[in-house]
């Protein structure tokens, strides 16, 4: 719960194709000048888009089940994806989520991933414990669900199987302090991992071949070099393939940016300047802010819907408010939702599925109820 805004490694060639491979999960992020915005206290209808919005229609909340680890009682789940096929433990479709606090619930202790079915009164199965996990704070799973988790405090990224053992614990430079992860599967294009830094506020790209290489793709986005619980900077990655754009939240500046053409933007494309306002580099034209300001505040997670909207979920609200956020991939306002109304900061990891708006679903996790909830139709 946010309280404060404050090695070359080599994968068998099996393991690669699997992973260039995958594709074809309908499930959407595990995210010009700034639109204007005003205090959400203060916000109108006048303020919010007359465009379609998909979570007006969404009018149950429903509780999946507890994300505490059965076998350890880890608990705070902070990371959130969809298994896009039936692999080891994994159904497709069940959610799988990282804790990032031990059972004595100290921030960022925790590391354990646990799986639900998107069922309500789902129980939690225990996936994995594994030292490289402590911290965890975002995962994503490749195609043939081989799960990539970024663990801020061990300050790694390792790479698990369906079965919770370590297959690779990819770390040191350009690693530092891991904050973001999303699986990225452009048409046409090379497979990738996308991931990013609390610790210097940078966006890499994770090449997957025979042996994996990193690209340094954008830079100088600020961070608060907060403690575990406390981080703010680049975090709930979102990647739309339809347009090959990824897209992040950054609590720092109360932003979401977006990438075109991320998968062709190269080492060095972006510098990020002005508190992440404006951009430099040979990429800087593909680079933009969506939106900026209030009703955004303290956003570290994000999930795309099927339609290209964006949900964003906030974390430095007053108690009382635990706001998700639905804005258009053009930066419009198009709903505000309050999902609890207890403590602030509960709020982190989001993910949508379905494959148009009658059936979209948007899973969050629940800090102050350590659960997996949904809305839907």
């Amino acid at each position: 719960m946010l309280k404060s805004r404050v090695t070359i490694l080599r994968t068998t060639g099996a393991a690669v194709a699997a992973l260039a491979a995958a594709t074809g999960c309908n499930a959407y992020g595990a995210s010009g000048g700034p639109q204007s915005a005003v205090p959400y206290a203060q916000v109108q209808e006048s303020q919010i888009s007359p465009d379609a919005s998909v979570m007006k229609q969404l009018t149950k909340q429903v509780v999946i089940g507890s994300a505490v680890d059965p076998a350890n009682g880890a608990q705070n789940p902070y990371g959130l994806t969809v298994a896009p096929v039936t692999s080891g433990g994994f159904t497709k479709g069940d959610l799988v989520v990282c804790d990032f606090n031990a059972k004595s619930n100290v921030q960022g202790t925790g590391r354990s991933i646990v799986a639900l079915h998107p069922l309500p009164k789902s129980k939690p199965a225990h996936v994995s414990s594994i030292t490289p996990l402590k911290g965890c704070d975002a995962l994503a799973l490749a195609g043939d669900d081989t799960i990539w988790a970024a663990s801020m405090v061990a300050n790694d990224n390792p790479v698990i199987d369906t079965g919770g053992g370590l297959i690779q614990n990819i770390k040191g430079k350009p690693f530092d302090q891991p904050w973001g992860q999303v699986f990225a599967s452009p048409k046409g294009g090379a497979p990738a991992f996308y991931e990013t830094n609390a610790g210097d506020g940078s966006v890499v790209r994770i090449n997957l071949a025979s042996v994996f290489t990193y690209d340094v793709i954008a830079t100088g986005f600020p961070v608060n070099h907060g403690k575990p619980g406390t981080a703010l900077a680049p975090s709930g990655l979102a990647y739309d393939p339809s347009v090959d754009t990824l897209y992040f939240a950054d609590g720092m500046n109360d932003t979401i940016v977006a990438f075109k053409g991320v998968s062709n933007i190269p080492a060095g494309g972006i510098k990020a300047k002005d508190n992440g306002m404006r951009f430099g580099g040979p990429s800087a034209s593909d680079a933009r802010v969506v939106f900026a300001g209030t009703p955004l505040n303290g956003p570290i997670s994000t999930a795309l819907l099927p339609d290209g909207n964006l949900i964003v979920g906030n974390t430095l609200d007053p108690n009382g408010k635990n706001l998700l956020i639905e804005i258009s991939a053009a930066g419009k306002l198009l709903d505000v939702r309050n999902v609890d109304t207890g403590a602030s900061g509960a709020l982190f990891g989001i993910v949508a599925t379905g494959t148009d708006a009658s059936n979209t679903k948007i899973y969050f996790n629940d800090d102050n109820d350590n659960n997996v909830q949904v809305l839907e139709r």
